[in-house]
C-alpha cells in the first residue's frame, strides 16, 4: 500500500474530529437540572417555625401551579420539578438546604426562596456559582444589585416603595394624626422605617418599636406606642405578628388605626390568627399594600381558585396562594423566554431583556440595571370581612427620596389558559 493511500483514513479521522469538535462549540453545554423532559428547581421556605403559619402554603400553591403546567404540556415540552426544602426561618438550616438543592439535587435554579435574614445566609453562595436565584420572597432592596449579584431577582415590592406609597396614603387620608411604626428587628423594619421617613420626614414618627421573631410577646411595644399617643401605627411585620399586635392592643383597650406591609397584611391568613369572630372586627379599616391581583372577580384570581381546587386538595384559598401561583406564573414565563434548550444564562438574559409581563397590578420593572420586580403597589383596606383595593390609589416611587407618583395604567390581563408560551 502506498504512503498516500495510507493517509486517507487519517485525513478523514481529522477531519471528523475538527466537525465533532466545532458542533460542541457550537452547542450549549446543558445546565444543571435540564433534562429532555424536566426542568428542575427549588426553595428554601419555612415549613415549621415562627413564621410557618404564615408563609407555609406559597410553596404548597407554588407546587400546584407547576403541577396544572405539567398536566398540559409543560414549558417547551418540559415539566418543571419543585423542591421544597424545610430551613424553619433559621440562616443557619437555609445555608444547609440551599446547599443540598446545589449540589446534591443539582437544581436549575432556586425560586422563591423566603425571608430577608435567611436568603442574606445564601444570596453569596448562589451568585459565587452562578446558579439562578429567583424572585427572592423578600422586599429587601439588596436583591436589586445587578453588579453585586447579578444572578439574583427579587419578587416582593420592595420594603422602601411599600412604606412611601402607605405612608404617602396616610398621609393624606389622616393629616393630623400621630403616626408611628412596629417592625421587626432586621432589615425588613429599618428599610420600612426608612421609606416611612422620607415621606413623613425625619420627625414624622413619634415612636419606633422592635420586635424579634423569637419572642411572642409585643406587649412591651404596644405599651409604648399607646403611651406615646399613636394614632395610626405602620407594621413592618410578618402575618403572625400583625395578628399579635392587633389583638394585644384589643386586650389593652388600645384603638388605633394600622397600616402594614403586605408581608403581614394578607386578610385571609390574619383570620386564620384571629379567628373568624375576632377577625372582622379588629380588622375593620385595617389599611395594606399588594402588587397582585386579588379581587373576587379577577380573571387572574378565578384561574388560580380552579387551580387551587384540582391541585392543592381545595387547601384554603389566600394572598399567599396568589402569591405563590404568581411566582410559579413568572417562572414559567421566564422559562419559555429561554428557548426550547433553557440554559442558566439564558434565564438571566429573558429577564433582563425586560420582555416579560408577569401578572401584576403594575408593570415589572426587570432590566439589566434592574433586579427588582415591582416599583409600585396599591393601597387595600378591609371593610365589612372583605379586603380590596382602594379605586385610584396605586403609587410607584424609587427605593431612595424619588417622588411617589400615582399610576394610571392597567394591571396585566389574563390570556389564554394562563401558561406562557415563546
Amino acid at each position: 500500500m502506498s504512503q498516500r493511500s495510507r493517509s486517507v483514513p487519517a485525513v478523514l479521522t481529522t477531519a471528523a474530529l475538527v466537525v465533532a469538535a466545532l458542533a460542541a462549540c457550537s452547542t450549549p453545554e446543558a445546565s444543571p437540572g435540564v433534562t429532555a423532559d424536566t426542568v428542575t428547581v427549588g426553595t428554601h421556605t419555612p415549613l415549621t417555625g415562627p413564621a410557618a403559619a404564615g408563609y407555609s402554603t406559597i410553596s404548597a400553591a407554588t407546587t400546584a401551579y407547576f403541577e396544572y403546567v405539567n398536566d398540559n404540556g409543560g414549558i417547551n415540552g418540559r415539566s418543571i420539578e419543585y423542591l421544597v426544602k424545610d430551613d424553619g426561618y433559621n440562616p443557619a438550616t437555609t445555608s444547609t438546604v440551599v446547599r443540598e438543592l446545589v449540589q446534591e439535587d443539582e437544581v436549575f435554579a432556586i425560586i422563591n426562596g423566603l425571608g430577608t435574614p435567611t436568603h442574606s445566609a445564601v444570596v453569596d453562595y448562589l451568585n459565587e456559582n452562578e446558579v439562578p436565584d429567583l424572585f427572592v420572597a423578600s422586599g429587601s432592596p439588596q436583591w436589586d444589585q445587578p453588579d453585586t449579584f447579578p444572578w439574583t431577582f427579587g419578587y416582593n415590592a420592595d420594603y422602601v416603595v411599600e412604606a412611601k406609597a402607605l405612608a404617602t396614603y396616610a398621609k393624606k387620608t389622616w393629616p393630623d394624626k400621630t403616626f408611628c411604626v412596629l417592625g421587626q428587628d432586621d432589615d425588613f423594619g429599618t428599610d420600612f422605617t426608612a421609606g416611612l421617613l422620607t415621606v413623613l420626614g425625619d420627625d414624622g414618627l413619634a415612636s419606633t418599636q422592635t420586635y424579634s421573631v423569637s419572642v411572642q410577646d409585643v406587649v412591651a411595644q404596644v405599651g409604648a406606642m399607646q403611651a406615646a399617643g399613636c394614632e395610626v401605627n405602620f407594621l413592618a411585620t410578618v402575618n403572625g405578628f400583625t395578628a399579635l399586635a392587633l389583638g394585644t392592643a384589643a386586650k389593652m383597650k388600645y384603638p388605633a388605626q394600622w397600616v402594614s406591609s403586605s408581608s403581614g397584611g394578607d386578610y385571609p391568613t390574619l383570620v386564620g390568627y384571629l379567628g373568624e369572630d375576632v377577625a372582622p372586627l379588629l380588622l375593620q379599616g385595617f389599611v395594606s399594600s399588594n402588587y397582585l391581583p386579588f379581587s373576587p372577580d379577577d380573571e387572574w384570581v378565578a384561574l388560580f381558585q380552579e387551580i387551587n381546587d384540582e391541585y392543592n386538595d381545595g387547601a384554603p384559598f389566600s394572598g399567599n396562594t396568589v402569591f405563590g401561583m404568581s411566582v410559579g406564573y413568572l417562572f414559567a414565563e421566564a422559562l419559555a423566554a429561554a428557548g426550547d434548550e433553557p440554559t442558566r444564562q439564558g434565564v438571566l438574559e429573558a429577564l433582563e431583556k425586560g420582555s416579560l409581563t408577569g401578572n401584576g397590578i403594575v408593570p415589572l420593572s426587570f432590566s439589566e440595571e434592574t433586579h427588582s420586580a415591582f416599583d409600585g403597589v396599591g393601597i387595600t383596606v378591609v371593610d365589612k370581612g372583605v379586603q380590596d383595593y382602594v379605586a385610584d390609589e396605586i403609587y410607584t416611587t424609587d427605593d431612595g427620596d424619588g417622588e411617589v407618583v400615582p399610576y394610571t395604567g392597567e394591571a396585566v390581563v389574563l390570556e389564554g389558559d394562563g401558561i406562557p408560551t415563546a
